[in-house]
């Protein structure tokens, strides 16, 4: 099952981890045991998703002292292969603050560095089950309907995307689990397809009923009452609960708004950066122009045009109705704010 999913996996002297560029037709694993291939397996998004890229950043820890052993390099070398690690995704604070955590422990030795991956790791699936039943509870009591629920998501949020079990999808998963889930609604999200690719990958491996989406189609779905709540994940959430999360998801936060229904945001507070002050301080990673100007690796728009492809955008905290978190449920939009509760 889905949930037994480790996106990644130490094994030996490196890394394992699921290729998510070939899902949902190949099911392969890359192992890496280099700075270099860790590197370009976060940026190439082989390892994605803001929690499995803070345990791929871990464990990038133990991979630089392993290979620095190997290649004898100085402690400055590793130190710098470590800082490229840190660095490979600008937008996802996990990444940051997991190798930071474990960076804590470089003087102590391999051994105490994988011990703190290991943990890092074992934590995030315990908080991503916590998240499940906050976040399952909460719509329970809240989304005034006696049958089952239809839930709206974007991106993907599941085993593939943390170290196992899910966030956004977590509280999807606890919602089957109980009986009280309809249907998904997944959008395809472009232009790489996380939805379409692996979120409905993991549903089918659930056997939770779904349909995929058109990304422009979320807004009509929502306002014609089919959906009674949405729930996405986050890269990065500021302190007054601005969220930076794939981007759009912010017009589905504006439909729901709109439609008077539920917008939650499932995080670990590993993604909660309480030195942001607000989204207009998160960097925006903007990705190749190519991944929008071409298809297949064939030219679908004119030579003449340029590609603006941003790979997050920031929801405004006010249309945040709740942000779950393994230590229970704050309602932003109300005023409980991230910055004055998770301290």
């Amino acid at each position: 099952m889905s949930q037994e999913l480790r996106a990644v996996e130490w094994i030996g002297d490196g890394l394992a981890l699921i290729d998510q560029t070939l899902l949902p037709h190949r099911d392969e694993t890359v192992a890496v045991r280099d700075v270099d291939t860790l590197v370009d397996a976060i940026q190439r998004l082989v390892v994605r998703g803001a929690p499995a890229i803070g345990a791929a950043g871990a464990y990038g820890v133990a991979l630089a002292l392993v290979q620095g052993e190997r290649e004898g390099w100085s402690v400055a070398q590793v130190r710098a292969a470590v800082a490229r690690v840190r660095e490979a995704r600008p937008t996802a604070v996990n990444l940051m603050v997991c190798v930071d955590r474990v960076m804590a422990r470089f003087d102590e030795g391999l051994g105490a560095v994988l011990e703190e991956a290991v943990a890092v790791q074992r934590e995030d699936v315990e908080a991503n089950r916590a998240m499940g039943r906050h976040g399952a509870d909460w719509l329970l009591e809240r989304v005034d309907v006696e049958r089952p629920l239809r839930i709206l998501t974007h991106c993907n949020t599941g085993a593939l995307a943390t170290a196992g079990w899910g966030t956004a999808l977590g509280v999807i998963r606890e919602l089957h689990a109980r009986g009280r889930l309809d249907v998904v609604y997944a959008d395809e999200t472009r232009p790489l397809l996380q939805g379409s690719r692996l979120t409905a990958w993991e549903l089918v491996q659930e056997g939770i009923a779904h349909y995929v989406q058109a990304d422009g189609a979320a807004a009509g779905t929502i306002l014609r009452g089919e959906v009674d709540a949405a729930i996405v994940g986050a890269d990065r959430v500021a302190a007054n609960g601005d969220t930076a999360n794939k981007v759009g998801t912010v017009g589905v936060a504006l439909a729901c708004a709109d439609a008077g229904i539920p917008f939650l945001v499932a995080a670990p507070t590993t993604t909660v950066d309480l030195a942001t002050k607000t989204g207009d301080e998160i960097h925006i990673e903007l990705r190749a122009e190519t991944e929008v100007l071409e298809w297949g690796g064939a030219r679908t728009a004119p030579a003449g045009s340029r590609g603006h492809n941003p790979a997050f955008d920031v929801t405004p905290g006010r249309l945040v109705t709740a942000l779950v978190t393994e230590r229970g449920v704050l309602e932003v939009a109300s005023g409980q704010l991230p910055g004055e509760y998770l301290r």
